[in-house]
Order: structure tokens, then C-alpha cells, then sequence
């Protein structure tokens, strides 16, 4: 059957849109030893949506990313992939899933164009005038035809995010899974990372779920929002209907003050 799968996902013409993926998440709780990081989550991810999960550090929201894809079991509860568990290998094959990690991961010795075409190399998954089409199609549409035979080491910060991006793109992603896509950053090229999220949902026609501290990338592209506390969902809305929660906790995670009399530090300490 895998067989099967992968001849019919090989067969898939460059630029052929599959039609995007929807994501179920039910009563899913993880576990590191006794430190419960995820409390009975459940949420959906509706097919060709921005969806962005936020919340403060340690909040859980990169466990929860790993858990939809695939690449953590749950303590209990589950994950579904138009009904199909992302831990299985036959799920994988059947549905197209890129996920691009918060510091590339891109690999030092290959250049750009190789890092790109790797994947679908060592997979046969195309031949490889299909795998150049799909690889130089990325970098065009990402601006890096001219950094297409640089090494990582040669790239900006900026540069190596949008190569990260580019590497998913090759996949003809049907699920495209983003982690911290704008951390470490300066403000523009964080906003022309956030305007390329955008751009690609219509481009591909992909589902994308964004893992992110911007409140800027989640409050202007998202179709809808998840704000994580401690483990556990705190708000789960539309970016204007985030904006309205009255929620003391949400309010300051989305407008923090800064107060130096009473600074939040000493305030942690204390608790």
C-alpha cells in the first residue's frame, strides 16, 4: 500500500494543487515524566486556514506542534489528519506535511539549491526534472535564485528563514507547519516573513498552522487564533474577537505594561 501512496503522490505534476488538509485535535495531553505540559487540549484546524497558536514561553505551543506532526506520541487523547493518525507512516505518504523548525535546520555542508532538493533525492519521490522545476520554483518565488549555490554559513538570518520555507515548498505541502517562523528577526524582515505565510496560503492553497510570540504575524493573517497558558487553552477566536477578550491574562500577554515600580520579575520571584 505505501507503495501505492508514494506512486500516486510521485505522479503529482509540478504546481498541481492537492487540496488542503484539515487537523482535529481531541482531549490531548502530553507528559515529560511527572511535568504535564499539555492539559486535555482539543481544537480544530479547519482545511486552507492561517491558523497561529501563541502564548507566553513554556506555554507549550512548540509540544503541541510536534504532537500534530507526528513526531511525539500523546500521553492520551490524539491527533487527527482528515482522520488519520500523523504518527503513522502510511499518513505521511498520503498527505503532504512540512514543517519549517524554528532555526532552519538546514544542513551547513550542502548549498541552497541542494538543501532544497535533498528530501525528494534521497526519497525518489519525482524524477529530477520534476525535483529542479519544483526546487527552482521555490527559490523564485522566495527571491533566492541568486542564492541558489550559497551555503547557509554565506546567508543573513533572513535569508536562512526563507531557505527553511522554500525546502517545505518542494514538499507541495498540503499541511505546511511553521515554528517561531519570525523569531530573532528584525521587525521588517519578521513583517516580509509574516506577508510570505499569507502569500503562500493562496499560492499552494495550504493549511498552515504558525507557532508564534508575534502578535503582529497572529492578529493580521490569521483566520483564527489559540492562546496558550501553562498547558492549557486560555482563548480560541478570531484575531478581532481576541482583541475584545476581557480576560486580565489575555489582555496583558497581548499589551504587556511595563511597570518599574512594581517590575515582573520580582513578581515571579515572589510567586
Amino acid at each position: 500500500m505505501k507503495k501505492a501512496i508514494i506512486q500516486e503522490r510521485s505522479s503529482q505534476s509540478t504546481g498541481t494543487a492537492r487540496p488542503p488538509v484539515g487537523v482535529e485535535v481531541t482531549a490531548l495531553s502530553k507528559n515529560f515524566g511527572t511535568q504535564r505540559v499539555l492539559k486535555e487540549i482539543s481544537l480544530s484546524v479547519k482545511p486552507g486556514e492561517i491558523f497561529t497558536i501563541m502564548g507566553p514561553s513554556g506555554s507549550g505551543k512548540s509540544v503541541l506542534l510536534r504532537q500534530i506532526a507526528g513526531l511525539d506520541q500523546p500521553t492520551s487523547g490524539n491527533v487527527r489528519i482528515q482522520g488519520l493518525d500523523p504518527a503513522d507512516p502510511d499518513t505521511r505518504d498520503r498527505f503532504a506535511l512540512a514543517l519549517v523548525f524554528q532555526a532552519g535546520a538546514l544542513f551547513n555542508s550542502l548549498s541552497v539549491y541542494d538543501n532544497l532538493a535533498l528530501y525528494l533525492l534521497e526519497h525518489r519521490l519525482c524524477p529530477k526534472k520534476d525535483i529542479r522545476d519544483r526546487v527552482l520554483r521555490a527559490l523564485k518565488i522566495l527571491s533566492l535564485e541568486n542564492a541558489a549555490q550559497k551555503f547557509p554559513s554565506e546567508l543573513s538570518g533572513g535569508m536562512k528563514k526563507r531557505v527553511a520555507i522554500a525546502r517545505a515548498l518542494v514538499m507541495e505541502p498540503q499541511l505546511l507547519l511553521y515554528d517561531e517562523p519570525t523569531s530573532e528577526l528584525d521587525p521588517i524582515m519578521g513583517a516580509t516573513i509574516t506577508e510570505i505565510i499569507a502569500t503562500l496560503k493562496h499560492e499552494f492553497n495550504v493549511t498552515s498552522i504558525v507557532v508564534s510570540h508575534d502578535r503582529d504575524l497572529a492578529l493580521t493573517i490569521s483566520d483564527r487564533v489559540a492562546l496558550m497558558m501553562k498547558g492549557q487553552l486560555r482563548a480560541l477566536c478570531t484575531p478581532d474577537e481576541l482583541r475584545k477578550v476581557e480576560d486580565p491574562a489575555v489582555k496583558d500577554f497581548l499589551n504587556p505594561t511595563i511597570d518599574l515600580k512594581k517590575p515582573r520579575y520580582q513578581q515571579l520571584e515572589a510567586s
